[in-house]
């Protein structure tokens, strides 16, 4: 399959963009429900509405899954995404009302937007209810539409490389890849990865091991230092330890329940591994959402080994599609 994101009936993607406090929200909208899990790696995630992806759980289906900046702060565009939710009708049946499940995962792009404030008392800004509203409004709106990458929605603000500070960081940002799986059993059936880069590591390429984008080895050097070696070496990192993360949106229309989805979760980590050096680490909030539109038969096992290629591939994509900006160099031309 080319370069991309699907398409996966049911799902549709929509981006929100500050490009001005180098933030934004991307919303995975599933209006007629998905079955979810979820994989939480790393140590330091924030998230919001997970409980509901765990199996036994009484609610079998989510309307959404919002990926967004602004840390903990972002989280707040998940009310903006419910609330479009809720105007169109989508949600888990009460009985009095539609409760629309929207699960979320933050990264953490403050440094970001903190180097573009204009005035010293400028607070800077962060996701809220309204950009989460807006991108659901435009992943409604998506249909036909490739999706955006690079530096949009959750991936403005996003950067890798962070051994030594923002300084020496890269930019990197958002990125989509697509597998089509073949066979008699399995032909037709897709699985897609949308990637929000901001690991603490360097970004490899998978198959070379390559470094494409990490820390340097100076603030205007073109050098990798190659973060995994140095801490090897005893190099340890300086300045504030800011949280970091890859966030993994995996959404296939293979028929899979919620226990299978949560393995395909835990394969789709084996990608985040072999395209991020060091990958997990205490520094990385790395979450992994499944989504499944339940339309096709197809082995789990494969579905999980096509998510861990396409998730690889998304975050390679992440950093050759990010755009210089904020004064960290980029690789896209």
């Amino acid at each position: 399959m080319p370069a991309g994101f699907g398409p996966i009936p049911g799902i549709q993607v929509g981006h929100a963009t500050d490009e001005r406090a180098w933030t934004g929200c991307t919303v995975l909208l599933a209006g007629a429900g998905a079955v979810a899990a979820c994989e939480v790696l790393g140590g330091a995630a924030g998230e919001r509405e997970l409980e509901p992806l765990r199996t036994g759980h009484i609610v079998e289906q989510v309307h959404a899954v919002l990926l967004t900046g602004g840390s903990a702060f972002g989280l707040e565009a998940a009310a903006g995404v419910m609330r479009w939710c809720e105007e169109h009708g989508f949600g888990f049946d009460t009985g009095i009302a539609h409760v629309p499940i929207v699960p979320a995962a933050v990264i953490f792009d403050l440094r970001l937007g903190e180097r573009q404030r204009f005035g010293a008392q400028q607070r800077p800004r962060h996701p809220d209810a309204d950009m989460g509203y807006a991108a659901a409004r435009a992943a409604a709106e998506s249909e036909g539409s490739a999706v955006a990458e690079g530096n949009v929605g959750a991936g403005t603000g996003a950067t890798v490389g962070k051994l030594f500070g923002l300084e020496r960081a890269m930019k990197a940002g958002l990125g989509c890849w697509t597998e089509e799986l073949v066979g008699a059993t399995t032909a037709g059936v897709r699985v897609a990865a949308l990637a929000v880069v901001n690991a603490f590591g360097d970004v490899r390429d998978p198959v070379s091991g390559r470094i494409l984008a990490g820390a340097r080895t100076a603030a205007e050097a073109d050098e990798f230092v190659d973060t995994a070696a140095a801490l090897r070496r005893g190099v340890w990192r300086t300045g504030f330890a800011d949280p970091n993360t890859v966030l993994l949106a995996i959404a296939t229309d293979a028929r899979l329940d919620k226990l299978q989805a949560q393995r395909v979760a835990r394969m789709a980590a084996a990608g985040i591994a072999r395209a991020v050096s060091p990958a997990f680490s205490p520094f990385d909030g790395d979450v992994i959402f499944v989504l499944s539109t339940g339309r096709l038969r197809a082995d789990v096992t494969a579905v999980g080994a096509a998510a861990a290629e396409a998730a690889a591939r998304a975050i390679v994509r992440g950093v050759t599609e990010a755009r210089s900006a904020a004064g960290l160099p980029g690789l896209k031309v």
